[in-house]
Protein backbone atom coordinates (compact mmCIF):
# COMPACT_ATOMS: atom_id res chain seq x y z
CA UNK A 1 0.00 0.00 0.00
CA UNK A 2 2.63 2.43 0.58
CA UNK A 3 4.33 1.71 -2.65
CA UNK A 4 1.53 2.49 -3.94
CA UNK A 5 0.96 5.96 -2.42
CA UNK A 6 4.37 6.65 -3.99
CA UNK A 7 3.45 6.16 -7.03
CA UNK A 8 0.50 7.96 -6.76
CA UNK A 9 2.41 10.98 -5.29
CA UNK A 10 4.49 10.49 -8.80
CA UNK A 11 1.84 10.69 -10.99
CA UNK A 12 1.01 13.47 -9.39
CA UNK A 13 4.05 15.02 -10.13
CA UNK A 14 5.30 15.61 -6.63
CA UNK A 15 8.56 17.40 -5.37
CA UNK A 16 11.50 15.58 -3.79
CA UNK A 17 10.51 16.90 -0.02
CA UNK A 18 6.73 16.01 -0.32
CA UNK A 19 7.88 12.28 -1.16
CA UNK A 20 9.46 12.69 2.25
CA UNK A 21 6.48 12.10 4.04
CA UNK A 22 6.30 10.56 7.90
CA UNK A 23 4.34 7.04 7.88
CA UNK A 24 2.12 6.71 10.91
CA UNK A 25 -0.34 3.47 11.18
CA UNK A 26 -3.39 4.56 13.18
CA UNK A 27 -6.78 2.93 14.22
CA UNK A 28 -9.27 5.52 14.28
CA UNK A 29 -12.12 3.21 16.28
CA UNK A 30 -9.53 2.56 18.78
CA UNK A 31 -7.87 5.85 19.21
CA UNK A 32 -4.58 4.89 18.28
CA UNK A 33 -1.21 5.73 16.34
CA UNK A 34 2.16 3.54 16.25
CA UNK A 35 4.98 3.57 13.75
CA UNK A 36 5.03 0.06 12.85
CA UNK A 37 1.61 -1.61 11.75
CA UNK A 38 2.71 -4.67 13.58
CA UNK A 39 2.60 -2.67 17.38
CA UNK A 40 -0.37 -0.77 17.66
CA UNK A 41 0.03 2.36 19.87
CA UNK A 42 -1.74 3.45 22.92
CA UNK A 43 -2.95 7.01 21.91
CA UNK A 44 -3.18 9.92 18.92
CA UNK A 45 -0.09 11.83 20.73
CA UNK A 46 2.06 10.40 18.00
CA UNK A 47 -0.46 12.01 15.29
CA UNK A 48 -0.46 15.42 16.67
CA UNK A 49 3.09 15.52 17.22
CA UNK A 50 3.65 14.72 13.83
CA UNK A 51 1.68 17.15 12.48
CA UNK A 52 2.90 20.02 14.39
CA UNK A 53 6.97 19.02 13.66
CA UNK A 54 5.78 18.15 10.10
CA UNK A 55 3.16 20.58 8.57
CA UNK A 56 4.60 24.42 8.37
CA UNK A 57 3.06 27.31 10.50
CA UNK A 58 1.34 29.79 8.04
CA UNK A 59 3.57 32.15 5.97
CA UNK A 60 2.43 35.50 6.73
CA UNK A 61 3.14 38.93 8.56
CA UNK A 62 0.22 39.89 11.31
CA UNK A 63 1.50 43.61 11.45
CA UNK A 64 1.43 43.76 6.99
CA UNK A 65 -1.21 45.11 5.42
CA UNK A 66 -4.44 43.29 6.06
CA UNK A 67 -4.98 40.90 3.36
CA UNK A 68 -7.82 37.99 3.58
CA UNK A 69 -8.63 36.11 1.17
CA UNK A 70 -12.41 35.09 0.04
CA UNK A 71 -12.32 30.95 -0.98
CA UNK A 72 -15.92 30.43 -0.13
CA UNK A 73 -19.75 31.16 0.42
CA UNK A 74 -22.81 30.92 3.04
CA UNK A 75 -25.80 32.30 3.86
CA UNK A 76 -27.80 32.76 6.82
CA UNK A 77 -31.67 33.85 7.46
CA UNK A 78 -30.69 36.33 9.89
CA UNK A 79 -26.96 37.80 8.49
CA UNK A 80 -27.08 37.59 5.19
CA UNK A 81 -24.76 36.37 3.17
CA UNK A 82 -21.27 34.99 4.65
CA UNK A 83 -17.75 35.30 3.04
CA UNK A 84 -15.59 31.94 3.93
CA UNK A 85 -11.75 33.87 3.78
CA UNK A 86 -8.38 32.87 4.78
CA UNK A 87 -6.00 35.18 6.85
CA UNK A 88 -2.81 36.13 4.85
CA UNK A 89 -1.46 38.80 6.12
CA UNK A 90 -2.63 41.67 8.88
CA UNK A 91 -5.51 41.08 11.55
CA UNK A 92 -9.21 41.57 10.87
CA UNK A 93 -10.90 42.92 14.01
CA UNK A 94 -15.10 43.04 14.54
CA UNK A 95 -16.32 46.92 13.81
CA UNK A 96 -13.61 47.71 11.86
CA UNK A 97 -13.67 49.77 8.38
CA UNK A 98 -12.09 47.60 5.66
CA UNK A 99 -12.19 48.13 1.82
CA UNK A 100 -13.54 45.22 -0.23
CA UNK A 101 -11.00 44.90 -3.49
CA UNK A 102 -13.84 43.80 -6.29
CA UNK A 103 -13.25 41.48 -9.13
CA UNK A 104 -13.76 44.74 -11.57
CA UNK A 105 -10.72 46.29 -9.94
CA UNK A 106 -12.54 48.79 -7.81
CA UNK A 107 -12.80 48.63 -4.11
CA UNK A 108 -15.69 49.10 -1.73
CA UNK A 109 -15.50 50.37 1.85
CA UNK A 110 -17.59 48.39 4.54
CA UNK A 111 -17.97 47.73 7.90
CA UNK A 112 -17.05 44.36 9.38
CA UNK A 113 -20.36 43.27 11.68
CA UNK A 114 -19.40 39.55 13.03
CA UNK A 115 -16.55 37.61 12.76
CA UNK A 116 -16.44 33.89 13.05
CA UNK A 117 -13.80 30.80 13.68
CA UNK A 118 -14.78 27.12 12.96
CA UNK A 119 -14.62 24.67 16.11
CA UNK A 120 -15.58 21.54 14.07
CA UNK A 121 -18.82 21.74 12.83
CA UNK A 122 -20.45 25.34 14.35
CA UNK A 123 -19.17 28.68 13.78
CA UNK A 124 -18.34 30.76 17.17
CA UNK A 125 -17.61 34.80 17.74
CA UNK A 126 -14.74 35.88 17.59
CA UNK A 127 -13.40 39.67 18.30
CA UNK A 128 -10.06 39.26 16.35
CA UNK A 129 -8.71 37.08 13.69
CA UNK A 130 -4.96 35.45 13.60
CA UNK A 131 -2.71 34.52 11.04
CA UNK A 132 -3.44 31.24 8.63
CA UNK A 133 -7.21 32.07 10.43
CA UNK A 134 -10.14 30.43 8.33
CA UNK A 135 -12.81 32.89 9.28
CA UNK A 136 -16.70 33.73 8.41
CA UNK A 137 -17.25 37.19 7.44
CA UNK A 138 -20.76 38.78 8.16
CA UNK A 139 -22.35 42.08 7.26
CA UNK A 140 -21.10 42.17 3.29
CA UNK A 141 -23.21 42.52 1.16
CA UNK A 142 -22.31 41.21 -2.48
CA UNK A 143 -18.79 40.04 -2.05
CA UNK A 144 -17.92 37.45 -3.78
CA UNK A 145 -15.15 34.40 -4.30
CA UNK A 146 -11.96 35.70 -5.99
CA UNK A 147 -12.46 39.34 -4.03
CA UNK A 148 -9.57 40.22 -0.85
CA UNK A 149 -10.68 42.05 2.21
CA UNK A 150 -8.06 44.79 2.69
CA UNK A 151 -7.25 48.27 4.42
CA UNK A 152 -9.00 50.68 3.25
CA UNK A 153 -6.59 53.53 3.07
CA UNK A 154 -3.07 51.42 1.81
CA UNK A 155 -5.22 48.31 -0.02
CA UNK A 156 -2.95 45.51 -1.31
CA UNK A 157 -5.36 42.73 -3.52
CA UNK A 158 -4.24 39.41 -3.80
CA UNK A 159 -4.81 37.47 -7.43
CA UNK A 160 -8.05 36.56 -7.89
CA UNK A 161 -9.34 32.95 -8.29
CA UNK A 162 -10.92 31.77 -11.20
CA UNK A 163 -14.14 30.48 -11.10
CA UNK A 164 -14.64 27.75 -13.93
CA UNK A 165 -17.22 28.73 -16.19
CA UNK A 166 -20.80 26.59 -16.87
CA UNK A 167 -20.78 24.12 -19.53
CA UNK A 168 -23.74 22.56 -19.14
CA UNK A 169 -27.74 24.87 -19.17
CA UNK A 170 -31.29 22.88 -18.11
CA UNK A 171 -34.52 23.98 -18.63
CA UNK A 172 -36.48 24.81 -15.33
CA UNK A 173 -39.35 25.03 -15.37
CA UNK A 174 -43.37 24.85 -13.11
CA UNK A 175 -44.93 21.52 -13.26
CA UNK A 176 -48.01 21.79 -15.42
CA UNK A 177 -49.01 17.65 -15.61
CA UNK A 178 -52.03 17.30 -14.49
CA UNK A 179 -50.44 15.34 -11.27
CA UNK A 180 -49.30 19.14 -10.59
CA UNK A 181 -49.34 19.91 -6.64
CA UNK A 182 -50.52 16.92 -5.17
CA UNK A 183 -46.82 16.14 -3.84
CA UNK A 184 -45.30 19.58 -3.67
CA UNK A 185 -45.88 22.58 -1.27
CA UNK A 186 -44.08 24.84 -3.67
CA UNK A 187 -45.05 25.13 -7.14
CA UNK A 188 -45.73 28.44 -8.39
CA UNK A 189 -42.81 30.15 -10.58
CA UNK A 190 -42.74 32.59 -7.57
CA UNK A 191 -41.30 30.18 -5.60
CA UNK A 192 -39.32 28.78 -8.19
CA UNK A 193 -37.46 31.88 -8.96
CA UNK A 194 -36.97 33.07 -5.20
CA UNK A 195 -35.41 29.05 -4.57
CA UNK A 196 -32.98 29.82 -7.58
CA UNK A 197 -31.80 33.41 -6.33
CA UNK A 198 -31.13 31.91 -2.95
CA UNK A 199 -28.78 29.26 -4.50
CA UNK A 200 -27.09 31.95 -6.07
CA UNK A 201 -26.10 33.70 -3.14
CA UNK A 202 -23.46 30.57 -2.09
CA UNK A 203 -23.34 28.99 -5.33
CA UNK A 204 -21.11 31.15 -7.62
CA UNK A 205 -20.59 28.40 -10.49
CA UNK A 206 -24.36 28.64 -11.25
CA UNK A 207 -25.81 31.00 -13.65
CA UNK A 208 -30.02 31.60 -13.62
CA UNK A 209 -31.31 33.47 -16.76
CA UNK A 210 -35.20 34.01 -17.41
CA UNK A 211 -36.76 32.67 -20.48
CA UNK A 212 -38.99 34.53 -22.89
CA UNK A 213 -41.64 32.38 -20.76
CA UNK A 214 -41.48 33.83 -17.29
CA UNK A 215 -42.73 30.36 -15.97
CA UNK A 216 -39.28 28.81 -17.24
CA UNK A 217 -35.33 29.41 -16.29
CA UNK A 218 -32.20 28.80 -17.97
CA UNK A 219 -30.08 27.22 -15.04
CA UNK A 220 -26.49 26.69 -15.97
CA UNK A 221 -23.80 24.86 -14.09
CA UNK A 222 -20.31 23.49 -14.29
CA UNK A 223 -21.94 19.65 -15.02
CA UNK A 224 -24.51 17.01 -14.69
CA UNK A 225 -24.33 16.24 -11.29
CA UNK A 226 -23.93 19.81 -10.10
CA UNK A 227 -27.21 20.67 -11.40
CA UNK A 228 -28.77 16.90 -10.31
CA UNK A 229 -27.60 17.91 -6.70
CA UNK A 230 -29.63 21.06 -6.83
CA UNK A 231 -32.66 19.19 -8.26
CA UNK A 232 -32.69 16.71 -5.59
CA UNK A 233 -32.20 19.15 -2.84
CA UNK A 234 -35.29 21.16 -4.31
CA UNK A 235 -37.42 18.40 -4.59
CA UNK A 236 -36.65 17.23 -0.76
CA UNK A 237 -37.30 20.90 0.26
CA UNK A 238 -40.95 20.42 -1.20
CA UNK A 239 -40.81 21.72 -4.90
CA UNK A 240 -42.50 20.53 -7.64
CA UNK A 241 -40.81 21.60 -10.63
CA UNK A 242 -40.23 20.01 -14.41
CA UNK A 243 -36.30 20.12 -15.98
CA UNK A 244 -35.39 19.71 -19.76
CA UNK A 245 -32.47 17.35 -21.51
CA UNK A 246 -28.99 18.81 -20.29
CA UNK A 247 -27.51 21.46 -23.28
CA UNK A 248 -24.06 21.89 -23.73
CA UNK A 249 -23.05 25.63 -23.28
CA UNK A 250 -20.89 26.68 -27.03
CA UNK A 251 -19.35 29.63 -27.88
CA UNK A 252 -17.67 31.56 -31.11
CA UNK A 253 -14.16 31.68 -31.73
CA UNK A 254 -13.47 35.40 -32.18
CA UNK A 255 -10.85 35.03 -34.58
CA UNK A 256 -11.79 32.39 -36.88
CA UNK A 257 -15.74 32.27 -36.03
CA UNK A 258 -15.81 28.60 -35.80
CA UNK A 259 -17.87 26.61 -33.03
CA UNK A 260 -16.40 25.49 -30.07
CA UNK A 261 -17.48 23.67 -27.29
CA UNK A 262 -16.29 23.04 -23.60
CA UNK A 263 -13.96 20.06 -23.37
CA UNK A 264 -12.83 17.50 -19.74
CA UNK A 265 -9.95 15.90 -19.13
CA UNK A 266 -11.37 12.44 -17.90
CA UNK A 267 -9.11 9.94 -15.71
CA UNK A 268 -11.00 6.71 -15.40
CA UNK A 269 -9.48 3.57 -13.17
CA UNK A 270 -11.14 0.55 -14.64
CA UNK A 271 -9.76 -3.54 -13.99
CA UNK A 272 -7.43 -4.86 -16.84
CA UNK A 273 -10.21 -6.93 -18.31
CA UNK A 274 -12.21 -4.08 -19.00
CA UNK A 275 -9.79 -1.89 -20.97
CA UNK A 276 -11.49 -2.22 -24.13
CA UNK A 277 -15.14 -1.73 -23.35
CA UNK A 278 -14.24 1.37 -22.38
CA UNK A 279 -11.86 2.73 -24.81
CA UNK A 280 -14.80 1.50 -27.20
CA UNK A 281 -17.56 3.65 -24.91
CA UNK A 282 -15.59 6.51 -24.44
CA UNK A 283 -14.65 6.10 -28.43
CA UNK A 284 -18.23 6.76 -29.88
CA UNK A 285 -18.26 9.86 -27.73
CA UNK A 286 -15.81 11.50 -29.57
CA UNK A 287 -13.34 10.77 -26.84
CA UNK A 288 -9.43 11.00 -27.41
CA UNK A 289 -6.94 8.98 -25.08
CA UNK A 290 -4.32 10.70 -23.97
CA UNK A 291 -2.50 8.57 -21.93
CA UNK A 292 -2.50 4.29 -20.14
CA UNK A 293 -0.73 3.72 -17.35
CA UNK A 294 -0.70 0.11 -15.93
CA UNK A 295 -0.15 0.19 -12.19
CA UNK A 296 0.65 -3.73 -12.21
CA UNK A 297 -1.40 -4.71 -9.72
CA UNK A 298 -4.53 -5.33 -11.79
CA UNK A 299 -6.21 -1.96 -12.91
CA UNK A 300 -5.11 0.63 -15.47
CA UNK A 301 -5.34 4.55 -15.50
CA UNK A 302 -7.04 6.09 -18.73
CA UNK A 303 -7.11 9.56 -19.20
CA UNK A 304 -9.25 11.33 -22.11
CA UNK A 305 -9.46 14.50 -23.51
CA UNK A 306 -13.53 14.45 -24.25
CA UNK A 307 -16.31 17.21 -25.16
CA UNK A 308 -18.58 17.72 -21.83
CA UNK A 309 -21.44 16.46 -23.69
CA UNK A 310 -19.56 13.14 -24.31
CA UNK A 311 -20.17 13.06 -20.38
CA UNK A 312 -23.89 13.20 -20.11
CA UNK A 313 -24.87 9.67 -19.15
CA UNK A 314 -21.56 8.03 -19.56
CA UNK A 315 -21.10 7.20 -15.30
CA UNK A 316 -24.49 5.27 -15.23
CA UNK A 317 -23.37 2.76 -18.34
CA UNK A 318 -19.74 2.64 -17.64
CA UNK A 319 -20.98 1.22 -14.34
CA UNK A 320 -22.68 -1.31 -16.03
CA UNK A 321 -20.23 -2.47 -18.38
CA UNK A 322 -17.72 -2.55 -15.53
CA UNK A 323 -19.94 -4.08 -13.25
CA UNK A 324 -19.40 -1.41 -10.97
CA UNK A 325 -15.63 -1.39 -10.70
CA UNK A 326 -14.75 1.62 -12.91
CA UNK A 327 -13.65 4.97 -11.26
CA UNK A 328 -14.40 8.16 -13.00
CA UNK A 329 -13.09 11.76 -12.42
CA UNK A 330 -12.87 15.02 -14.97
CA UNK A 331 -11.92 18.44 -15.08
CA UNK A 332 -12.77 21.16 -16.92
CA UNK A 333 -9.66 21.10 -19.85
CA UNK A 334 -10.88 24.27 -22.16
CA UNK A 335 -12.87 24.75 -25.40
CA UNK A 336 -11.97 23.23 -28.56
CA UNK A 337 -13.53 22.96 -32.36
CA UNK A 338 -16.86 21.09 -32.34
CA UNK A 339 -16.24 17.96 -32.74
CA UNK A 340 -19.62 16.75 -34.47
CA UNK A 341 -23.17 15.12 -33.07
CA UNK A 342 -22.74 12.47 -30.63
CA UNK A 343 -25.83 9.92 -30.59
CA UNK A 344 -27.34 9.72 -27.52
CA UNK A 345 -30.75 7.50 -27.53
CA UNK A 346 -31.52 5.74 -30.49
CA UNK A 347 -34.68 3.84 -28.93
CA UNK A 348 -37.73 5.43 -28.66
CA UNK A 349 -40.71 5.48 -25.81
CA UNK A 350 -43.63 4.18 -24.35
CA UNK A 351 -46.07 6.86 -24.01
CA UNK A 352 -49.45 6.40 -22.32
CA UNK A 353 -52.56 7.44 -24.03
CA UNK A 354 -55.35 7.66 -21.53
CA UNK A 355 -55.56 8.51 -17.92
CA UNK A 356 -55.91 6.14 -15.29
CA UNK A 357 -53.93 3.05 -13.17
CA UNK A 358 -51.83 0.96 -14.31
CA UNK A 359 -53.05 -2.88 -14.31
CA UNK A 360 -50.61 -6.38 -14.58
CA UNK A 361 -52.42 -7.60 -17.59
CA UNK A 362 -51.82 -4.10 -19.54
CA UNK A 363 -48.35 -3.99 -18.83
CA UNK A 364 -47.61 -8.20 -19.16
CA UNK A 365 -49.18 -7.41 -22.58
CA UNK A 366 -46.41 -4.29 -23.09
CA UNK A 367 -43.31 -5.99 -21.67
CA UNK A 368 -42.29 -7.58 -24.52
CA UNK A 369 -42.10 -4.01 -27.06
CA UNK A 370 -39.67 -3.06 -24.12
CA UNK A 371 -38.32 -1.84 -20.90
CA UNK A 372 -41.23 -0.62 -18.49
CA UNK A 373 -40.86 2.27 -15.79
CA UNK A 374 -43.40 1.59 -13.97
CA UNK A 375 -45.13 -1.40 -12.15
CA UNK A 376 -49.12 -2.67 -11.72
CA UNK A 377 -51.19 0.10 -9.76
CA UNK A 378 -49.48 3.42 -10.29
CA UNK A 379 -51.43 6.41 -11.47
CA UNK A 380 -50.25 7.08 -15.05
CA UNK A 381 -51.80 10.63 -17.52
CA UNK A 382 -52.01 10.93 -20.89
CA UNK A 383 -48.37 11.64 -22.34
CA UNK A 384 -46.77 10.23 -19.48
CA UNK A 385 -43.63 7.86 -20.86
CA UNK A 386 -44.03 4.51 -19.32
CA UNK A 387 -41.51 2.96 -20.64
CA UNK A 388 -38.71 2.80 -23.25
CA UNK A 389 -39.00 0.95 -26.42
CA UNK A 390 -37.09 -1.55 -28.33
CA UNK A 391 -37.47 0.12 -31.51
CA UNK A 392 -35.89 3.45 -32.94
CA UNK A 393 -40.04 5.32 -32.98
CA UNK A 394 -42.54 6.29 -29.92
CA UNK A 395 -45.39 4.17 -29.55
CA UNK A 396 -48.34 5.14 -27.44
CA UNK A 397 -49.83 2.29 -25.62
CA UNK A 398 -52.86 1.65 -23.32
CA UNK A 399 -51.26 0.88 -19.52
CA UNK A 400 -54.72 0.81 -17.69
CA UNK A 401 -56.31 -1.80 -19.99
CA UNK A 402 -58.39 -4.45 -18.07
CA UNK A 403 -59.21 -7.78 -18.83
CA UNK A 404 -62.35 -8.84 -19.93
CA UNK A 405 -64.68 -10.97 -18.41
CA UNK A 406 -66.89 -13.32 -20.63
CA UNK A 407 -69.56 -16.37 -19.06
CA UNK A 408 -66.94 -18.57 -21.46
CA UNK A 409 -64.04 -20.30 -19.63
CA UNK A 410 -60.88 -21.51 -21.05
CA UNK A 411 -58.58 -24.09 -19.85
CA UNK A 412 -56.02 -21.43 -20.42
CA UNK A 413 -58.06 -18.48 -19.58
CA UNK A 414 -56.84 -18.06 -15.68
CA UNK A 415 -52.91 -18.18 -16.44
CA UNK A 416 -51.01 -16.26 -13.79
CA UNK A 417 -49.63 -13.46 -15.47
CA UNK A 418 -45.48 -12.67 -14.76
CA UNK A 419 -44.20 -9.57 -14.75
CA UNK A 420 -40.57 -8.88 -15.86
CA UNK A 421 -39.35 -6.39 -12.60
CA UNK A 422 -39.52 -2.71 -13.90
CA UNK A 423 -36.77 0.03 -13.89
CA UNK A 424 -37.18 2.40 -11.43
CA UNK A 425 -35.14 5.54 -12.54
CA UNK A 426 -32.88 7.66 -10.41
CA UNK A 427 -33.20 11.32 -11.19
CA UNK A 428 -29.69 10.66 -13.04
CA UNK A 429 -31.27 8.35 -15.16
CA UNK A 430 -33.97 10.28 -15.69
CA UNK A 431 -32.15 12.92 -16.80
CA UNK A 432 -29.70 11.04 -18.83
CA UNK A 433 -32.68 9.15 -20.68
CA UNK A 434 -35.28 12.11 -22.37
CA UNK A 435 -34.66 14.10 -25.32
CA UNK A 436 -35.13 17.35 -26.78
CA UNK A 437 -39.03 16.67 -26.73
CA UNK A 438 -39.46 15.26 -23.13
CA UNK A 439 -39.25 16.58 -19.65
CA UNK A 440 -38.55 14.88 -16.31
CA UNK A 441 -41.51 15.95 -13.79
CA UNK A 442 -39.69 16.07 -10.13
CA UNK A 443 -42.07 16.03 -7.23
CA UNK A 444 -41.14 15.08 -3.47
CA UNK A 445 -42.40 11.87 -3.49
CA UNK A 446 -42.24 11.27 -7.67
CA UNK A 447 -39.99 11.09 -10.54
CA UNK A 448 -42.22 10.92 -13.94
CA UNK A 449 -40.93 11.28 -17.30
CA UNK A 450 -43.29 13.03 -19.50
CA UNK A 451 -43.89 14.60 -23.53
CA UNK A 452 -43.21 17.89 -23.57
CA UNK A 453 -46.80 17.95 -25.93
CA UNK A 454 -49.08 15.72 -23.73
CA UNK A 455 -52.47 14.88 -26.39
CA UNK A 456 -51.09 12.56 -28.63
CA UNK A 457 -53.01 13.57 -32.23
CA UNK A 458 -50.83 16.78 -31.61
CA UNK A 459 -47.74 15.30 -30.57
CA UNK A 460 -45.13 15.16 -33.52
CA UNK A 461 -43.95 11.31 -33.22
CA UNK A 462 -40.22 10.74 -33.34
CA UNK A 463 -39.13 8.52 -36.07
CA UNK A 464 -42.25 9.50 -38.06
CA UNK A 465 -41.82 10.34 -41.62
CA UNK A 466 -43.02 14.10 -42.49
CA UNK A 467 -45.52 14.73 -44.90
CA UNK A 468 -44.09 15.04 -48.43
CA UNK A 469 -40.99 12.94 -47.96
CA UNK A 470 -40.82 9.50 -49.45
CA UNK A 471 -39.54 6.97 -46.72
Amino acid sequence: MLNEIYDLFIDLDAKEEQLDFPVLYTNAKAGTASTSASQPGTDLKLLFDAILETIPAPAGDSHATLQVLVANLDYSDYLGRLAIARVVNGTLKTGEEVGIAKLNGSLEKVRITKLFSFSGLKRTDIVETELGDIVAVAGVEGITIGETITNAETPAPLAVIAIDEPTIAMQFTINTSPFAGRDGQYVTSRNLRERLQKELLTNVSLKVEEAANTDTFKVMGRGELQLSILIETMRREGYELMVGKPEIITRRDAKTGKLMEPTEKLVIDVPENFVGVVIEKLGARKGQMTRMHNHGYGRVRLEFSIPSRGLIGLRSELLTDTRGTAVLNSIFEGYSEWLGEIPHRLTGALISDRPGATTAYALWNLQERGELFVGPGEAVYEGMIVGENAREVDLDVNAVREKKLTNMRASTADEAIRLIPHKALSLEQAIEFIEDDEFVEVTPKSLRLRKKILAANRRPRKGAVPAGVES
